[in-house]
């Protein structure tokens, strides 16, 4: 090799990474965005951020109207539960009285019925007796009157000693 050669070749290396410095500040430099560019990307990465969060809000209102409709629903069914439990009650309890009563007033006719009977068979009792009393009283009354009329038994079932 000669001694040209070996001075021209770190010569021309070195122009040959100097060119690729350049032209890769070169590139660097016009690939930096302009304003109206960095605009446009702010404008875009904003639209991109309203989207995700109407995308959340969104979301969180199904989830708070699922919510509300799941509680409006339950407590809808609760109280319907109470209205239908509260109803069973009531009508347990007229029933429970409905037989109270009935029963009261088949115990109180009862009574009514024995006590008629038995005043009914008492007066009964005293009306014969009474009846008896006056047959014995009047039999004899009859036998004190027929002792003194001449011709009658009496009279003559009297006079005999």
């Amino acid at each position: 090799m000669t001694t040209s050669f070996v001075r021209t070749l770190p010569v021309a290396l070195a122009l040959a990474l100097a060119s690729i410095g350049v032209s890769a500040v070169a590139q660097t430099t016009a690939a930096e965005p302009t304003t109206t560019e960095k605009v446009k990307e702010a404008g875009k990465d904003a639209v991109d951020a309203t989207a995700r969060g109407t995308e959340k809000a969104w979301d969180a209102t199904k989830s708070t109207t699922k919510k509300a409709v799941n509680a409006t629903e339950n407590g809808a069914e609760k109280a319907w539960d109470a209205t239908k439990s509260g109803t069973k009650k009531a009508a347990n309890a007229t029933e429970r009285g409905t037989k109270k009563a009935w029963n009261a007033t088949k115990k109180t006719t009862k009574k009514a019925t024995n006590a008629t009977k038995n005043v009914a068979a008492k007066t009964g009792d005293a009306v014969e007796n009474a009846g008896h009393k006056t047959a014995d009283g009047m039999r004899s009354t009859g036998k004190a009157i027929g002792e003194k009329v001449p011709g009658t038994a009496e009279h003559d079932a009297a006079k005999k000693p």
